[in-house]
């Protein structure tokens, strides 16, 4: 049996990265088996029972003793992974995951996977709106030689059964703007953002995901090593208990990560994958600099402006600079690196990592000057522009050396 008793599966950390091995601590049982499907959850007390049964017994059918049904929770306020896990004794091929310190449903998917033991790697949403039996037609399609099997709402035998007017032309609207930005992966499937799908191990083997709000698919087919494709149609249907998750934030996460796939098909971004460089987190960082700049100039103006104090360039550009340096290190903890930050979140670490990024930023404080005082007295006798020259080159400095000292997890309970 699976599940001898009723513990939880420990969370893998780390990179987004599918191991050939799954992930195991403590002796976990990691003995190869066919297919492992996670179901990822929130706040899904009323319907985790259902899916457990209905899916359990599905599966018992086609491949008993050959599967495993992983539910992974973010850690659910209605309390589903406590359900969940209360189920474990009556359903041995279950396994529950409680995620308390990452979120989000394309993650919590990957997590699930890294710590899945099946050949081939499945996903269904928890709330009963994917039909539990075009399981049987997409692992049948996977048998018949697939690497992936989608479930479409837009192929024949596929459908909505009663949206709105306007939540239809949401959907069709984003599938068209996936087509004209990223044509190459969206085209390969009638419905790149259907969250119901299985792939082969094989194919996202030693690869790292960046996945991006609800759609992971878009990561596995932009991403992984994926030939042959199968569709099979279904009808979705609309949830029987609890929220739905659906909003306004999903759509422009839609539009985020269409852009940044579409970067990394491009040679820099494959070159970026090639060294192993997170492009995802420098765009991050980038953004932040680019709010230290605004907090930057503003200061400098204040204080080296002949119409207000009228300071030394020097002597305000490190002013300038140190203040710029705590606004950006506030957002660059809540946004850039948050998944380390969430996992070190006493004063005493935040306030390492703030020193740590002070020293480095304060050394690439120096780096400034030197290119500040060089392009502003040889090259270019503006101030503004040649500080944002000197910003340039401090900001690789800055994130590379940040990346590698300040972010990093070093002090776990």
């Amino acid at each position: 049996m699976l599940a001898e008793s009723n513990s939880l599966l420990s969370v893998p950390t780390g990179t987004l990265k599918i191991s050939e091995f799954p992930h195991t601590n403590g002796g976990e049982n990691c003995e190869s088996i066919y297919f492992s499907l996670v179901v990822p959850t929130y706040k899904e007390r009323d319907n985790i029972e259902n899916v457990v049964r209905i899916l359990s017994q599905l599966l018992d059918e086609l491949m008993p003793g050959d599967y495993e049904l992983i539910v992974v929770d973010d850690d659910s306020p209605d309390g589903t992974w406590e359900i969940a896990q209360s189920l474990m004794p009556e359903y041995p091929q279950m396994r529950v995951m409680r995620r308390q310190h990452e979120r989000g449903l394309s993650s919590a998917v990957i997590r699930g996977w890294q710590a899945a033991r099946g050949q081939i790697l499945g996903v269904i949403d928890g709330d009963l709106q994917h039909p539990p039996e075009v399981l049987m037609q997409l692992l049948r399609s996977i048998k018949e030689g697939a690497d992936l099997a989608v479930a479409s709402r837009h192929i024949e035998g596929g459908g909505v059964s009663s949206w709105s007017f306007t939540r239809r032309l949401l959907s069709r609207g984003a599938q068209l703007l996936g087509l004209i930005i990223l044509p190459r992966v969206l085209g390969r499937v009638s419905d790149p953002m259907s969250g119901y799908f299985m792939v082969r191990r094989s194919c996202i083997v030693g690869l790292t995901l960046y996945p991006v709000g609800y759609k992971i698919l878009l990561e596995v087919i932009g991403r992984g090593n994926v030939d042959q494709i199968a569709e099979v149609g279904y009808v979705f249907c609309e949830r029987k208990e609890g929220e739905s998750k659906v909003s306004w934030k999903q759509y422009v996460e839609y539009i985020y990560h269409l852009l940044r796939l579409r970067l990394a098909t491009t040679r820099w971004g494959r070159f970026s994958q090639t060294i192993d460089f997170p492009i995802s987190r420098f765009i991050r960082f980038g953004l932040v600099g680019l709010s230290g700049v605004f907090v930057d100039m503003a200061v400098l103006y204040l204080l080296s402006d002949p119409t207000t104090l009228a300071l030394p360039l020097t002597r305000s550009k490190i002013v300038a600079g140190e203040i710029a340096i705590f606004n950006n290190f506030l957002w660059n903890d809540a946004w850039t690196f948050a998944d380390v930050a969430m996992r070190q979140q006493e004063w005493r670490q935040r306030l390492k990592r703030f020193l740590k990024f002070n020293m480095i930023c304060l050394a690439g404080l120096v780096l400034n000057l030197l290119v500040l005082n060089l392009v502003f007295n040889f090259i270019i006798a503006n101030p503004y522009i040649a500080n944002l020259i000197a910003i340039a080159f401090a900001t690789i400095w800055n994130f590379w050396v940040n990346l590698k000292l300040s972010w990093q997890v070093t002090q776990v309970k």
